[in-house]
């Protein structure tokens, strides 16, 4: 087994600076927003296991059953020598990709990408430990704007799932599918896993469980605010709130005041001051159309060579070629 590598462009700085920056911004906007990105301390990563595993929250089952379901035609349609996977955190799902690429005979690379330094040091060494013959070269980075670090060696497929595309408004989209095409070479593959638009009545209890799970997953943003801002939020007088926007087609998660207040964010020097019922987004989640997503690719400078769905047509994954 070849011990595997980590090369890494985003240090703690870089991370604290980009909080900094995006805390700034979104809390002197109006609406006041936050990132989605900022849920994920070790609480929130913890609570979002919790939640793929609720009754009401079908993407992450419904992707993975898929991907079981049709892996094979895309290993042997991809021919991937290098695997490149954005946002791989434990990179459970891609083992279903790796195992499969390995039978199809061509693969020598995994690239797992993240953000987070210790996530990565513990994934890769799991990988190489069960795949010895493969060479582990995970990258720390912000997959957003450092797709140019990840590196080559062989003819790639960046993976992409999660429907962590529906994070973007569709300007970041465009951009960041772009950034995608700028760094692959003719003929490697981009696989997408999307959600897609379906019955709101089962959409919205997805972002909104009966347990309450999410609402604590929500209100964790302010956690991390806290602990790394030295904000004084009191995150329980703050109401999840999850809403479907039927004509831009996505779920919305904001954080609701309950009553007016204002907070200090010691680290910002800032004062925010909330009005009773007023809302601050934290998330969205777009859901998409088939035909409306190979637009979107093919704007990209991509051309869509497969896409599969599962039976109930709530969630896609899509094979596209680099023009």
């Amino acid at each position: 087994m070849t011990a595997p590598t980590l090369e890494i462009h985003l240090s703690d700085a870089d991370l604290t600076a980009a909080l900094r920056s995006d805390a700034t911004t979104g809390l002197t906007s109006t609406p006041k927003t936050l990132p989605p990105k900022w849920f994920y301390d070790a609480r929130g990563s913890e609570l979002f296991e919790r939640i793929t595993a609720l009754p009401e929250y079908y993407p992450t089952r419904t992707e993975r059953a898929l991907l079981e379901r049709v892996v094979d035609e895309i290993a042997a349609a991809a021919e991937a020598e290098v695997l490149v996977e954005l946002g791989a955190g434990s990179a459970a799902k891609t083992r279903l990709l790796l195992t499969a690429a390995r039978a199809a005979g061509p693969l020598k690379t995994y690239v797992p990408q993240d953000v987070s330094a210790a996530a990565l040091r513990e994934s890769t060494r799991e990988i190489a430990a069960e795949f010895p013959d493969l060479a582990v070269h995970g990258v720390v980075s912000d997959f957003t704007d450092t797709l140019h670090n990840l590196p080559g060696g062989g003819r790639r497929m960046v993976v992409f799932l999660g429907g962590t595309i529906g994070n973007l408004v569709p300007a970041e989209r465009a951009e960041f599918l772009a950034s995608i095409h700028d760094v692959l070479e003719p003929g490697e593959r981009l696989l997408l896993g999307a959600g897609l638009v379906i019955d709101p009545a089962i959409l919205v209890p997805a972002y909104d469980d009966a347990a309450g799970v999410t609402a604590e997953f929500n209100r964790n943003v302010l956690h991390v605010l806290n602990n790394r801002l030295a904000a004084d939020f009191e995150p329980e007088k703050f109401a999840h709130v999850a809403l479907w926007d039927a004509e831009r087609e996505w779920i919305e998660m904001r954080l609701a005041a309950t009553e007016d207040m204002t907070v200090r964010v010691r680290e910002l020097d800032l004062e925010v001051h909330f009005a009773r019922g007023e809302q601050m987004r934290t998330e969205i989640s777009a859901k998409f159309r088939v035909d409306g997503l190979r637009a979107e690719l093919d704007a990209a400078g991509f051309d869509t060579e497969h896409t599969w769905t599962d039976p109930k047509n709530r969630f896609v994954l899509v094979l596209a070629g680099r023009r």
